[in-house]
């Protein structure tokens, strides 16, 4: 990664990244006051509602984020995939992004990072500058770069996540568990602010662990944690706050600033789990009842889900035992995706579209990932789960990921059809 120069008259850029925060809520929190800054940046500046990536997952949208590109040309398709050959099933992590990212061609340009808590960075890697990862992080001492910050992280008791196990046994621990958390991302944020750089980023994702676990506080105003809801939004507020303040006193304009989420949220009807879906309609089948992974596929199988929303077919030349060969692909994805759009839910449509993966993803890669890509109403969770039985369900979660409802603030206009994928050319062109 070479590193020019650096340039003396360059300016600053800012980014504050705020995990699963719809464009919907935000309006709305503005609107009423609640969000004071927020709704000053709102009157000064440009709102954009903007589409995530598709799955509408943290791990592929940030990844399209911090590389300008989509799953085909990076490679990142879900928060699990197959090892090649099989049907086993791993976890991708930040080594496996296939392209530079924005960080690398700031590098380029003799800027110099600081990103804090960007998900899908762990392991942290060599950026010039620091590198501090967020989810799916999972040892502290790789989660940093340069390696020796882990000592200084340590000492100020930084915590990368909150502890969603814990809180899906005990969902009292939710508010404690987003309080430490945000405690020691502010200290993070504070020491790192008063470093060198010229590109800051700064990740919050206890909102995404809010939404899912007390979504319907936000919607019932009766609800006993509503104005704890409502104080976790002002508490974010007068974050944003104090890095625009802290903006300014280096002479910074906020034409240099962007704030963005990674996809939308919203209230869970009934969760909908494909696999039983596609096992209903004989596509899917398994040599034993209660089948632990999908090693378990019967070979007269046809197609499968991955979370979330991910259907591969079982091909002949890529999965151990599969069997549909190329000249079938067409066929069975146009068939699959017309049953789809039928489902219904007490007299409900469920699926909104089903996209062909050729359709949304560009690149050599694209044929690493799923044959379709399932997009649902608003209200209707899709899940990968091969062990459910029944098509609907519910779970301990509350809220789920929408994929048209992300937000992207700036200071200008950049139009109506925006995608996270774009955001990096938008910071760029700053740059350039």
């Amino acid at each position: 990664m070479p590193i020019l120069k650096k340039n003396k008259s360059k300016k600053k850029i800012c980014v504050i990244g705020l995990d699963g925060v719809p464009y919907s809520l935000l309006l709305d929190l503005a609107s009423t006051g609640l969000m004071s800054t927020v709704a000053r940046l709102i009157d000064s500046g440009h709102l954009h509602q903007m589409k995530a990536s598709l799955p509408e997952i943290s791990a592929v949208s940030w990844t399209n984020f911090m590389t300008g590109t989509n799953p085909g040309n990076h490679g990142i398709f879900g928060f699990l995939d197959f090892k090649p050959g099989s049907y086993d099933l791993r976890i991708p992590n930040f080594l496996d992004v296939k392209v530079d990212t924005l960080w690398d061609h700031l590098a380029e340009e003799g800027y110099k990072s600081i990103v804090i808590n960007q998900p899908s960075t762990y392991p942290a890697r060599r950026i010039n500058g620091v590198m501090v990862s967020g989810f799916v992080a999972i040892d502290l001492s790789r989660s940093v770069y340069p390696p020796a910050l882990f000592t200084t992280l340590e000492q100020m008791g930084y915590q990368i996540d909150v502890d969603s196990g814990k809180v899906a046994e005990n969902p009292a621990l939710l508010w404690p568990e987003l309080s430490k958390t945000m405690a020691s991302h502010q200290k993070a944020l504070n020491y790192f602010w008063e470093q060198d750089w010229d590109f800051f980023e700064f990740v919050i994702t206890g909102t995404d662990r809010l939404h899912h676990f007390l979504w319907s506080s936000y919607e019932d105003k009766s609800h006993p944690a509503h104005q704890a809801f409502l104080d976790f939004y002002q508490q974010i507020d007068r974050i944003i706050a104090k890095i625009i303040a802290s903006f300014k006193k280096l002479n910074e304009s906020e034409e240099n600033l962007f704030i963005l989420s990674d996809h939308g949220f919203t209230g869970i009807i009934q969760e909908v789990y494909l696999n039983a879906w596609l096992q209903k309609e004989g596509y899917l089948s398994f040599t034993t009842p209660c089948p632990k992974t999908l090693n378990d596929i019967s070979p007269e199988s046809v197609a499968f889900a991955l979370d979330p929303n991910r259907i591969y077919l079982n091909l002949d030349n890529k999965f151990p035992a599969g069997h549909v060969s190329r000249g079938q692909k067409k066929e069975l994805k146009s068939e699959i995706a017309q049953k789809l759009l039928q489902l219904e839910y007490n007299g409900q449509k469920v699926i909104r579209q089903v996209f062909k993966v050729e359709e949304v993803y560009k690149g050599k890669y694209t044929a690493l990932g799923p044959d379709l890509l399932v997009l649902s109403y608003p209200g209707f969770d899709l899940k990968g789960s091969i062990r459910k039985k029944e098509i609907f369900g519910r779970s301990y979660l509350q809220g789920m990921h929408t994929w048209d409802d992300a937000f992207f603030w700036a200071a200008e206009d950049y139009g109506s059809d925006l995608a996270i994928q774009d955001i990096a050319s938008i910071i760029m062109k700053k740059v350039k």
